[in-house]
């Protein structure tokens, strides 16, 4: 007898639409890094410690400079709560495509900025945009997981591919396998974003904004073969 396939899962838990999210994650800390001034804006732990470290040495100057894109991050959480209240839910239909417009929107802006003085603002930009993925993505299939950063998904992969070789259990090999492709296109996404980034300098980011634009059509996609699945399960009964 063979053995039963789970459901398939929502585009926005799907592995697809994670790896595609994966990418441009990893693109997006190594596009910052290496054209806005050697910063990662994609997690803020960074940013918290350095601001410790500069308060704590009483360089005021250099401690502020890390504030902006802390208040960018909690402000793309807070546009992302805010999309789910229901008064807001009425009139936006789609809240994970709504967010990854937002998102192409703020990456389209950071390509029209300058590197140098306009730095401060496209790190700002990216950190509202990184927000908005990790808040609004943040299960692979059934598990816990985040596109901007790999920490959390590195334990869960090694974690799941401990009890698939240990305790021969089939739901953490598959979970091993989801977890490995997330991690694998991070590290593809700064590889390639390191590459076009020393190759095309401030606008490489406007490639990312593509890629979310493919995540818009595997939506689009998505749900018009559920539509065509509906239709022949009718015309069947």
């Amino acid at each position: 007898m063979s053995e039963r396939r789970p459901p398939r899962p929502p585009t926005a838990r799907s592995v697809r639409l994670g790896v595609l999210l994966a990418l441009v994650g990893g693109g997006l800390d190594a596009y910052t890094y290496v054209s806005r001034g050697g910063v990662f804006a994609n997690a803020q732990t960074g940013n918290v410690v350095l601001l410790g470290v500069a308060a704590a040495g009483r360089h005021w100057a250099q401690a502020v400079r890390h504030i902006p894109p802390i208040i960018a991050f909690v402000l793309g959480v807070l546009v992302t709560e805010s999309l789910k209240r229901p008064r807001v839910a009425v009139r936006v239909r789609w809240p994970a495509r709504a967010v990854l417009v937002l998102e192409i929107l703020a990456l389209f802006c950071v390509g029209l900025l300058p590197s140098g003085a306009a730095d401060t603002a496209a790190t700002v930009l990216v950190a509202f945009s990184a927000s908005l993925q990790v808040a609004t993505f943040r299960k692979l299939v059934d598990t816990p997981y985040s596109t901007a950063m790999t920490t959390s998904n590195l334990r869960t992969a090694t974690q799941s591919a401990y009890l698939a070789v240990v305790a021969r259990d089939r739901d953490a090999a598959r979970r091993a396998r989801r977890f490995s492709a997330v991690l694998g296109a991070f590290f593809a996404g700064a590889i390639a974003g390191g590459f076009l980034t020393d190759w095309e300098g401030v606008h490489a980011v406007w490639a990312l904004a593509g890629l979310l634009a493919l995540g818009l059509v595997l939506f689009v996609h998505d749900e018009r073969a559920a539509a065509r699945g509906r239709r022949a399960s009718d015309a069947e009964a």
